[in-house]
């Protein structure tokens, strides 16, 4: 018996790279950040949704698609009025990924405000990061703007790790003190 795929896919290229979306048809489901092939997105983005298919994105999508263009062209976008498909997460995390939705281009929270701002204690800041380290939006869902207490870098679970979340930030004019060295990823 064939499964057919409902979700469905589409390679892009930006000034950064190559970036992947999918969608369904409650709106976006994934999004990869820029790899540096079409290959290397596509393989990225089937590794987590493997039974989507590549499909036609409609107007919305269309629309989503080129907002990341614009963004890692060094435009402010706002990604707030996007449709998500958050469906695959629990309750805590969507109500977490709806209140960083809200923090804007150029703007940065920490994991303990994001905790705060849902009504969760100190201690949800855990937790928080576990929702940043599995976002299946990032950018839309702006993970890069979530600093560890102290405004600290903390860290990027996107490939090229805490450089990537730096450019980010630096693309949104977001300047961070000395980094610490323990927070740097391993080039790959």
């Amino acid at each position: 018996m064939n499964v057919v795929p409902c979700h469905h896919y589409r390679v892009f290229e930006t000034p950064a790279g190559f970036c992947a979306i999918a969608w369904s048809e409650a709106g976006i489901s994934r999004l990869q950040l820029p790899m540096t092939s079409a290959d290397a997105a596509e393989r990225m983005i089937l590794r987590r949704l493997p039974h989507a298919a590549p499909g036609i994105p409609s107007a919305e999508i269309k629309a989503a698609i080129e907002a990341v263009r614009r963004y890692f062209a060094g435009a402010s976008v706002e990604f707030s009025a996007l449709r998500l498909d958050l469906a695959e997460q629990d309750a805590f995390f969507r109500e977490i990924y709806s209140a960083l939705r809200k923090v804007g281009w150029g703007e940065t929270t920490s994991y303990g405000a994001l905790a705060k701002a849902i009504g969760a204690g100190p201690d949800a800041a855990r937790r928080v990061g576990q929702a940043m380290a599995n976002n299946p939006i990032p950018l839309i869902i702006p993970c890069h703007r979530v600093l560890a207490a102290g405004g600290r870098l903390g860290g990027f679970s996107a490939p090229g790790g805490s450089d990537t979340k730096v450019r980010m930030l630096e693309l949104e004019g977001v300047r961070l003190g000395a980094r610490d060295p323990s927070q740097q990823a391993f080039a790959f």
